[in-house]
């Protein structure tokens, strides 16, 4: 049986919607390495909608060995909303049926299944006892002091002529590049 694993960038306050910007300074060699090591074990992706939409709009018009990689290996993008899913070598999973295809997935022959980004797709896959390995890639700073940077379930906005909620963050925040680091 095919095992799905999972990398996914996080910071210490749990934010994973991590811009290049922000985790440049921490992605070293040995974290290059280690997601080489991960790819090359694996012989399919598995993308939720919006982490889909990201990749299919940057890679195809990249070129080079991993712009390669990126394009040739078969993709499997669940969503509830798209009709069709249009990057080279890739296949629409209805959200609808998608517990029942990834399984069915996973029983066909291959290497690893591999997953990055796609936060909720992962935590729904945990949940239904579907992903088999899951690496976080803990970077040391405070995301969420970061202009730009969403946590997975971003808090209510106050509705126009209401008070923000306690907790909640102000009009402006710092760029990443004054983020809090450890």
């Amino acid at each position: 049986m095919r095992k799905i694993v999972a990398g996914l960038f996080i910071s210490l306050d749990g934010v994973f919607e991590l811009s290049n910007e922000s985790m440049a300074p921490w992605f070293t060699p040995e974290v290059g390495q280690t997601i080489g090591t991960l790819m090359g074990a694996q012989d399919t992706l598995l993308l939720g909608r919006v982490t889909y939409q990201e990749f299919a709009a940057h890679w195809p018009q990249q070129t080079g060995e991993m712009a390669d990689t990126m394009n040739g290996t078969p993709k499997y993008v669940v969503s509830g909303t798209l009709e069709s899913a249009d990057w080279q070598n890739t296949t629409l999973i209805p959200a609808a049926k998608a517990f029942a295809e990834i399984a069915e997935l996973k029983q066909q022959p291959g290497q690893n299944i591999g997953m990055t980004g796609s936060g909720t797709l992962v935590s729904s896959l945990l949940r239904e006892g579907l992903l088999d390995e899951l690496h976080l890639f803990v970077f040391p700073l405070v995301a969420h002091l970061c202009q730009g940077v969403t946590a997975h379930k971003p808090r209510a906005r106050p509705t126009p002529g209401s008070r923000p909620s306690r907790g909640s963050h102000p009009p402006s925040r710092p760029s990443c590049a004054n983020a809090v680091t450890t």
